[in-house]
């Protein structure tokens, strides 16, 4: 009986894609879901299953294939899909921060040369697993988060030519630049310094002002402390 909810979510899944997608050139047009044989969702296009017999989804590539749309909420129904390849389309809107939650077995997320918009969520840290994260050549906007550093499995990580700006996390250091250029706001390494200073400079410059400011702060209260004293040791003749 789970098994079979198990595959019916997979069914649901791959019907609201393709009821969510225009689809110009009918790439989908063999995703039929009159068949109730076993695996019979395994042998629709771009689709891979763990094993033949059983519907439970591995893999969904529907690469270059001119889809357009909002990437699909039915995707929640495929949870245990560990390859999303949506790349080469024209999907738009912007990346779902639910989208670990409803694929929490995700290795592969590529969403690259498409039209998506917005920020990159930071919610993408949720997704433990993944070790490809392909973002590039988009329409993204804001900072890279640094709770994407948590993501500890990750192998490569684009985000090349968007309209990302703000510094790299520390922890993309040692990633390729190829990965990071196409963004005119992003700074800092691979890429380089952050204007004419390091990140290191900017950090101990901060440091260095906040306490200052503190120092100015318990120098006036020491003064005003002083004064107060005095007055009370002298007071004026009536």
């Amino acid at each position: 009986m789970f098994h079979q909810l198990l595959t019916e979510d997979d069914t649901k899944c791959l019907k609201g894609i393709k009821n969510s997608v225009n689809d110009p050139d009918g790439k989908l047009s063999n995703w039929s879901f009159n068949n109730n044989s076993a695996g019979f969702i395994c042998n629709l296009v771009g689709v891979a299953c763990w094993t033949e017999r059983e519907d439970r989804l591995l893999s969904l590539q529907l690469r270059d294939m001119k889809l357009s749309g909002q990437l699909p909420q039915s995707l929640q129904y495929c949870q245990s899909l560990q390859t999303l390849d949506l790349s080469g389309n024209r999907l738009s809107g912007t990346v779902p921060a639910q989208i670990c939650s409803w694929l929490p077995y995700l290795v592969t997320l590529d969403l690259s040369s498409n039209d998506l918009s917005g920020s990159i969520p930071s919610e993408l840290s949720k997704c433990v697993y993944i070790n490809n994260l392909v973002l590039s050549n988009n329409r993204l906007s804001g900072s890279i988060s640094e709770q994407l550093s948590g993501l500890l499995r990750l192998k490569r990580f684009s985000v090349a030519n968007n309209d990302l700006k703000g510094a790299i996390p520390l922890s993309f250091e040692n990633n390729s630049k190829v990965d990071f250029a196409g963004n005119s706001g992003l700074c800092g390494s691979p890429l380089g310094k952050c204007g004419n200073l390091s990140r290191k400079s900017w950090k101990i410059i901060i440091a260095a002002g906040v306490s200052g400011a503190v120092f100015s702060i318990l120098l006036g209260f020491g003064y005003f402390w002083c004064c107060g004293r005095k007055t009370k040791s002298h007071p004026q003749a009536r």
